[in-house]
Order: C-alpha cells, then sequence, then structure tokens
C-alpha cells in the first residue's frame, strides 16, 4: 500500500495533479492524503464590521472542508477506483509546515503537485509554494505535473544527471519501482559544457548507477550543453520524447544549477512534461562518497 500526498488549493492545476496521480497509480493499492492549509486573512477594511478571531478561523475552515468534500465527490464520479482509499486533511498550517506533518505522520511515500503550464519553470523554481515544498521535503520525492499536461504511461523517463556523486539506492528507488511498474526505459542523460572523458569517480558512480538499474532497460546519453542546463534538457525531452524528467536534489546538482541560471536562459525551458525531484537522503551516499575520495587518494601517493 503506497501513500500519496496531494496538496491542493481546489484550482484547476491542482486538479489536474489529482487526475494525474488517479491515473498513474490506477493499478496500485494506494492511499490518497489530500491537503488543503488555509490562514484565515486579517481584514482591516474599516466598513466592515469586525469577525472574531474563533469565527473567522471556523468560517475559513468549514470552506476547507467543504473545498475536500467536493474534491472527494469529483475524484469518485471520475475514477472510482476499488484499489485506492481517499483521506482529507484540513490544517490550519503554512503549506510547507503542514506537508512536512503530512509526510512524517502518514508515512507519505510520494508528494504530487501542480504547476502552471508555461510558466510552470518559474513556479517551479522561483520562490512558489511548489519550488518551497521541494526545497523543504528531505523523506520522499516531489512529483510536479503541469497544468495543461495530459496522462500519458511513463514509458520513457529521463533521468539527468553529471555522475559527480554517488548514488544510495535508496535515494534511486522511486525512479526504479516506477520504471518496473510501467516497463518504462529510463535514459540516463549527461549534460557536459565540453564532452570529455569521465573521472575515474564519475566513471566509479556510472557503474554503481548501471548496477542498480540492472532489472531496467537503460540507456546512457552524454550531450552538449546548448546555451544552458534547462534548454539542454527541454531540448533532449522533445526529441526523444520523453513523459516524466527525473533529477536528484543536491548541492551543485542540475536542479540546483536550474535554479541559479539566469532568467533570460531558462526562458525556453517550460515544464511541459512531469519533473520527479528526488531529495537527498542524508549521510550514506556522502560517506561512501567520502570513502572513495580517500581510496583514490592512498592510492595516488
Amino acid at each position: 500500500m503506497k501513500s500519496v500526498l496531494i496538496p491542493t488549493d481546489f484550482s484547476e492545476n491542482a486538479w489536474n495533479a489529482i487526475s494525474f496521480a488517479m491515473q498513474l497509480f490506477k493499478e496500485e493499492n494506494v492511499t490518497f492524503y489530500l491537503l488543503n492549509t488555509y490562514t484565515p486573512a486579517i481584514t482591516t477594511n474599516r466598513f466592515m464590521a469586525p469577525m472574531d478571531g474563533v469565527g473567522l478561523v471556523n468560517s475559513v475552515q468549514q470552506r476547507s472542508e467543504a473545498g475536500l468534500a467536493n474534491t472527494v465527490e469529483q475524484i469518485n464520479s471520475n475514477f472510482d477506483n476499488p484499489k485506492h482509499q481517499l483521506e482529507t486533511i484540513s490544517s490550519f498550517s503554512l503549506l510547507v509546515d503542514a506537508v512536512k506533518d503530512a509526510v512524517e505522520t502518514f508515512a507519505i511515500n510520494l508528494i504530487v503537485t501542480g504547476t502552471k503550464g508555461a510558466s510552470g519553470v518559474e513556479e517551479v523554481f522561483m520562490g512558489s509554494n511548489t519550488v518551497r515544498i521541494i526545497k523543504n521535503t528531505k523523506r520522499c520525492p516531489v512529483l510536479v505535473v503541469p497544468q495543461n499536461f495530459d496522462f500519458i504511461r511513463p514509458t520513457e523517463i529521463a533521468f539527468a544527471t553529471d555522475f559527480t556523486r554517488f548514488y544510495a539506492l535508496s535515494e534511486l528507488m522511486p525512479l526504479i519501482d516506477m520504471a518496473k511498474m510501467f516497463k518504462a526505459t529510463i535514459r540516463i542523460v549527461h549534460v557536459q559544457y565540453e564532452i570529455k572523458a569521465l573521472t575515474e569517480l564519475q566513471q566509479f558512480n556510472l557503474n554503481m548507477l548501471r548496477r542498480y538499474f540492472i532489472d531496467v532497460e537503460h540507456y546512457i546519453h552524454t550531450v552538449s550543453e546548448l546555451h544552458s542546463v534547462s534548454q539542454t534538457l527541454e531540448v533532449f525531452t522533445e526529441e526523444l520524447q520523453i513523459h516524466l524528467l527525473a533529477l536528484l536534489n543536491y548541492q551543485h546538482s542540475y536542479m540546483e544549477k536550474m535554479t541559479r541560471e539566469p532568467i533570460v536562459k531558462r526562458t525556453a525551458f517550460h515544464t511541459q512534461i512531469p519533473l520527479l525531484v528526488i531529495p537527498e537522503l542524508g549521510m550514506v551516499a556522502k560517506n561512501v562518497q567520502n570513502d572513495f575520495s580517500e581510496m583514490a587518494t592512498s592510492n595516488a601517493s
């Protein structure tokens, strides 16, 4: 049984994320937790009668709970699936705090959230709720679904990496599980500013990656950077008709590089396909990486 968290503000793009998740896990036993947060806005209009704090909170809470109930009805109407269980969370809290609490309380395996179509990259990378969730979620991956994306069974998945960091199997399991679930091909894409041979460390990490992907069809693609990392990945995903782009989120990763690119370079990159952002899971990878570095240093001396 998987546990999937879907934050919703009852908007069109939030519904599209819900719709995508219901179709993505159509054949899986899943408990979906629908989360809506509310923080009452205090009016300062002197012509309006003041409302006491409790009354204001109750009013907003009722709208939140009613919205969640309507969403559950809509899901049951469109995707009646006996394998799916629906739970609702109405929280008087900031979104990021509520997400972190839900992940821990309900042992969430995946967060699915929507973003806004053509301007999606700004929504993902420029301080939106989505990027706040990505930056503050350390225990499970986040799947970002563009507003206008129609569901496609993800049989072609791109995994963008530069092989400079050791991969923990636990970090890659969400990607491996999804590839196995849909019998998908994983296309490992390495963007280089200039094409050159891998270092010993990069080759070691690539070999480990191949070992993890042994039961999944996979290919290695090395591509020259076109103007920016984001534009390069955009062209790659279009040319190979990729259905899902996966990125590890750690210091100096492609994910971080794209957040730091000047806006003028990033305008060509729109989140036209779902983006699976996998968090760094801590010290396991760092310790192995340090062990390898120490081993290489001692061998050299």
